[in-house]
């Protein structure tokens, strides 16, 4: 059985240990965590309240699946600059994060940070190259933490760098560690893909090289607030055999948070029951 965790942010205005009650409460089997919602040095973070985290989603019945969102905190990290010692600062809170993951129990991290990877014009090979090197020097340490470093592709209107599967597999590939592996964000890929969801699913899960998954619609809402119809990718992740989590992950929260993630998780539990 697939496990369905929350993007924490959605919550993020509750305590942490709130948001793992509320999540247990409404039928979410974990949380997956954005750095910057516990702490502005979040790669920082004492191993008291490393602990802290896991023992509370432990108390609720949770797990805390992953992070994501990575580079927003701490401010101005960049995995595409020219700026060598800022490159290396940011790879290095990379690589803690990695650590950090491990520390709270996570299993998996997801690399989206939209403005930590734009490719300055003119300069987007090198641009590139730089953020290619940056996963490749993460890799190790994340298969040395246990965890899986997921690049994920984002749309166009979010970044220019990295913008389809096929791009992040082929760095991936490259790189040819197993603890670096991409994703399937359905809002991005949904209007930066040719070919459907579904289709992506069948094509890419089967090589090993996708990691996790983000249900969301590519109105920025929760999955079934939008245009978007997930039965075909329920159905798609049941032929393919995903037994792994998928992030629930919204952007707008209408009316409030609690209410979108209570409503997303109704909806998606709906159609695993639904479909055989």
């Amino acid at each position: 059985m697939m496990r369905i965790a929350l993007c924490n942010e959605v919550i993020a205005a509750l305590p942490f240990e709130r948001q793992c009650d509320f999540s247990a409460a409404v039928g979410y089997d974990g949380l997956e965590v954005a750095p910057f919602t516990v702490s502005e040095q979040p790669h920082l973070l004492p191993a008291a309240e490393r602990a802290a985290m896991r023992r509370a989603a432990a108390d609720a019945g949770v797990a805390i699946t992953g992070l994501h969102y990575l580079m927003r905190a701490p401010a101005g990290l960049s995995i595409t600059t020219a700026d060598a010692g800022l490159r290396g600062r940011s790879i290095e809170v990379m690589r803690r994060l990695c650590e950090l993951a491990h520390d709270v129990g996570a299993g998996v991290l997801i690399h989206g940070s939209p403005d930590q990877r734009r490719l300055d014009p003119g300069a987007e090979a090198d641009g590139l190259k730089r953020a290619a090197d940056a996963f490749a020097a993460v890799a190790d340490t994340a298969a040395a933490a246990g965890v899986v470093y997921c690049i994920e592709p984002l749309s166009k209107r979010q970044t220019n760098c990295i913008n389809t599967v096929e791009e992040a597999a082929a760095i991936v590939e490259a790189v040819g560690n197993p603890a670096l592996r991409t994703m399937i964000d359905c809002s991005s890929s949904a209007v930066t893909e040719a070919r459907s969801i579904p289709d992506l699913i069948r094509h890419w899960i089967p090589t090993g090289l996708i990691g996790h998954v983000h249900f969301n619609d590519p109105n920025r809402r929760g999955p079934g607030e939008g245009d978007l119809e997930f039965a075909p990718i329920v159905t798609a992740l049941r032929e393919v055999g995903w037994r792994d989590v998928v992030g629930i992950e919204p952007f707008v929260y209408e009316p409030d948070g609690p209410a979108c993630a209570a409503r997303a998780i109704g909806y998606v539990r709906a159609l695993l029951e639904a479909i055989p």
